[in-house]
């Protein structure tokens, strides 16, 4: 039996599944209530509820990147997907981008103050990680090894 993994998250006491449930006497749906697209916890896990996300402010937070750089911290992802976040993370205002005018053309990102905002944040999901999630739990046969800014 395979298992499916649903996430409910509470705002202002509706209950909000990020799947859609499958019930006899409701029509399927995945349209999200407006409680969950308008509440600001639901704009925040929109923004950073997604891996390579996550995993560039981590990088970032040890300071200024290059793009190359930061593609190598992060290990199995494409450059699309990276360009795709910094871009977010940028227009969001979390990531400050500096081009420098040199040849070659030099470009480092760096968190802003609303970025570093998230130090506590990312803090705490290394508390838990540690804590309650062994080796033996996130190891899979498809699983890349340990990317450099994992350590």
């Amino acid at each position: 039996m395979r298992k499916l993994l649903l996430s409910r998250i509470f705002f202002g006491g509706k209950i909000c599944y990020t799947v859609p449930m499958n019930t006899t006497n409701h029509p399927l749906t995945t349209e999200q209530p407006g409680a969950c697209t308008t509440h600001p916890m639901g704009h925040a896990l929109r923004l950073l509820g997604d891996k390579w996300t996550l995993m560039l402010v981590y990088t970032l937070l040890s300071g200024p990147r290059r793009f190359g750089e930061l593609l190598e911290a992060l290990g199995n992802v494409s450059p699309k997907t990276v360009s795709q976040r910094l871009k977010m993370l940028e227009e969001s205002g979390f990531v400050q981008r500096q081009a420098f005018a040199e040849i070659p053309p030099r470009v480092e990102y760096r968190l802003t103050e609303k970025g570093l905002a998230l130090v506590d944040i990312m803090e705490a999901i290394r508390l838990f990680a540690e804590r309650y999630l062994t080796e033996s739990e996130l190891a899979s046969p498809d699983s890349p090894t340990t990317s450099p800014s994992c350590q």
